[in-house]
C-alpha cells in the first residue's frame, strides 16, 4: 500500500515536472487572419485618377497605392448602376441571380421605395462576421431601407454609418445604426465624417481581425467638399471632391500602416459604375447608366505589402463578384456551397500574369442582360444604350430633379451639366447584335461584327447559356384609363 502511494506520488510530481517544463517553451504562434477592407468610390469614372491617366485631376495617395500595389486595366461592373453592383460585390452573385436588377429609392414611388437585397441572400458581412471578424460599414448601402433587417446591421455588420441609399435621393438622412442622426445633411461633411469613422473602426479593432467595407459617398451627386478642398484643385468642383476622397484614402492607409498591420491587410479601391457628368471615362464611350464600356469599366486598385508586388498591372478582364470570393480566399473563408457564386479568386492578377478565369464577362440593362465581354471583344446582343446623352440640349440649362435646393439636399448649386458628359458620344449608331474590338477600338466606334461572325456566334453561344438563366422580367402594370370626358 506505501509502495503503491509512494509510486502514485512518484507519477504526480513527474507529471507537474512536465507541465512546468511545457508552460515554458513558445511554441510558434498561429498567423494572424488577415484583415480587408473595401473601399467603393461612388460613380467614379475609369479616367478620373492620376494613375489611369487623368491630365487634371491630382490624385496622389491612390497613385501611390496603385505603385505599391497593383493595378487593373479591365476591371466591370455588372450593371452601369448603383445598387446591382453593390448587391454582387456583397453576394458574389450577378444581378439577376441575387434579386437586385434596380436601384432602390425612397422618392421613387412604392415600388422603387420597397426594393431590398432579398433575406435569403448571404452577403460578405455576414460570412465574415459568422468567421468571428469584426464588421464595419461607413457609407452609401442602397440594399434596402425601409426595415431594420433590410439595413447593414441587419445583413452582417456590427456598426454602421452612412446615407441607406443615394446622396441625392429624399430624404437625405444620416444614419448611425437604425437611428437617424442628422436631417437636413451638409453632404461637404461627408467625406471628413465617414473617414473619421472608418480610421476609428480600425483603430478600435487591431487586435482582431476585421472586415471594413467603406463604400464613400463621393463623386456621385451633387457634388460637395469642405473649404480645406473647396475651389482649391484648379480642375474644378469635381477635381475638388477627388482630392477629398483621395486624401480620405491616404488616411486610411496612413492608419493601417502606423498600427503595423500594413502586412496582414488587403486594401481594395474600386467604383460602382462609370461616371456622372464632370467626370471621365478615359476615353471609353457612354457613362453611368450606359451599356458602352464607360458605364461598366472602372479602376480597381490592390494593396497588400508582402502579398501582392509594387507596381504589378493585370490586363486580364475581371468582374466585382470577384471582390467577393477574393476577400473571402484571402481571409480562408469557404464561400457558401449551396448557390452559385460567379465571383473568381483574383488574387493571382493581382499578383502575377494570370488570364482571366472568366470565359466571359455580362453586363446588365436593367433586369436583362445585354452584352457579353471576353479579353478582347465585346458584343453588344441588345442595341447600346447611352440614355443621359439624350439630357443635353444645346443653349437650355437642365435642371436635376434631384439637384440642391437649400432647404432638403444641402450642396454647392454649381454642379455639372449634360454638355459636361464624360465619354465619347461618337461611333457608329447604335443596334442590335454589335461587335466590337476592345482591344484596337476600346472606345467602340467600329461595328465589326461583319467581318468576325465566327467571334460573334461565340460569344452570342455563351450569352445565351447564361440568359436561360434570367429571369423573365413581370410585365408592367397597365396604366390606368382616364374617366370619359362627361
Amino acid at each position: 500500500m506505501r509502495e503503491s502511494a509512494r509510486g502514485l506520488c512518484i507519477g504526480f510530481v513527474s507529471i507537474l515536472v512536465w507541465l512546468l517544463i511545457a508552460s515554458c517553451v513558445s511554441l510558434p504562434a498561429a498567423e494572424p487572419r488577415p484583415n480587408v477592407i473595401i473601399i467603393l468610390a461612388d460613380d467614379l469614372g475609369y479616367g478620373d485618377l492620376g494613375c489611369y491617366g487623368h491630365p487634371k485631376f491630382k490624385t496622389p495617395h491612390l497613385d501611390r497605392m496603385a505603385a505599391e500595389g497593383a493595378r487593373l486595366t479591365q476591371f466591370n461592373t455588372p450593371a452601369p448602376f448603383c445598387a446591382p453592383t453593390r448587391a454582387s460585390l456583397m453576394t458574389g452573385r450577378y444581378p439577376f441571380r441575387c434579386g437586385m436588377t434596380a436601384n432602390p429609392a425612397p422618392d421613387g414611388g412604392p415600388v422603387a421605395d420597397a426594393v431590398a437585397l432579398p433575406a435569403s441572400e448571404v452577403t460578405l458581412a455576414q460570412i465574415f462576421n459568422q468567421a468571428g471578424y469584426a464588421t464595419g460599414m461607413v457609407g452609401k448601402w442602397h440594399l434596402g431601407h425601409r426595415t431594420p433587417a433590410q439595413m447593414p446591421t441587419g445583413r452582417g455588420f456590427d456598426e454602421y454609418l452612412g446615407i441607406l441609399y443615394s446622396n441625392d435621393m429624399r430624404p437625405v438622412q444620416l444614419m448611425d445604426g437604425t437611428n437617424i442622426t442628422e436631417y437636413p445633411l451638409v453632404q461637404a461633411t461627408l467625406t471628413r465624417r465617414y473617414t473619421e469613422r472608418a480610421v476609428s473602426f480600425i483603430e478600435r479593432n487591431k487586435a482582431k481581425p476585421f472586415f471594413l467595407y467603406f463604400p464613400q459617398v463621393m463623386p456621385h451627386k451633387p457634388l460637395a467638399t469642405t473649404e480645406k478642398f473647396y475651389k482649391q484643385s484648379g480642375a474644378g468642383l469635381y477635381g475638388d471632391v477627388l482630392a477629398d476622397l483621395d486624401q480620405s484614402v491616404g488616411e486610411v492607409l496612413a492608419k493601417v500602416k502606423a498600427l503595423g498591420l500594413d502586412e496582414r491587410t488587403l486594401v481594395v479601391f474600386t467604383s460602382d459604375n462609370g461616371p456622372w457628368f464632370g467626370g471621365s471615362t478615359g476615353g471609353l464611350r457612354g457613362m453611368k447608366g450606359s451599356t458602352y464600356e464607360g458605364g461598366y469599366r472602372v479602376p480597381c486598385l490592390a494593396r497588400w505589402p508582402g502579398k501582392i508586388p509594387a507596381g504589378h498591372v493585370s490586363h486580364a478582364p475581371a468582374v466585382m463578384m470577384d471582390l467577393f470570393a477574393t476577400a473571402l480566399k484571402a481571409a480562408g473563408i469557404a464561400p457558401p456551397g449551396d448557390r452559385v457564386i460567379d465571383g473568381r479568386d483574383i488574387l493571382p492578377l493581382f499578383t502575377s500574369a494570370a488570364p482571366s478565369s472568366h470565359a466571359a464577362i455580362f453586363g446588365h440593362q436593367g433586369p436583362l442582360l445585354a452584352s457579353v465581354r471576353d479579353a478582347r471583344w465585346k458584343l453588344h446582343v441588345r442595341a447600346p444604350r447611352d440614355g443621359m446623352a439624350s439630357l443635353h440640349k444645346p443653349g437650355e440649362r437642365w435642371i436635376d430633379p434631384r439637384g440642391p435646393d437649400g432647404v432638403t439636399i444641402l450642396a454647392p448649386y454649381e454642379q455639372y451639366q449634360p454638355s459636361e458628359h464624360p465619354g465619347l458620344r461618337t461611333g457608329d449608331a447604335p443596334a442590335a447584335m454589335q461587335l466590337f474590338d476592345l482591344q484596337a477600338d476600346p472606345g467602340e466606334q467600329k461595328d465589326v461584327a461583319a467581318q468576325h461572325p465566327e467571334v460573334v456566334a461565340r460569344l452570342k453561344r455563351l450569352y445565351d447559356e447564361t440568359n436561360r438563366l434570367v429571369p423573365v422580367p413581370p410585365a408592367p402594370a397597365p396604366k390606368a384609363k382616364a374617366p370619359p370626358a362627361k
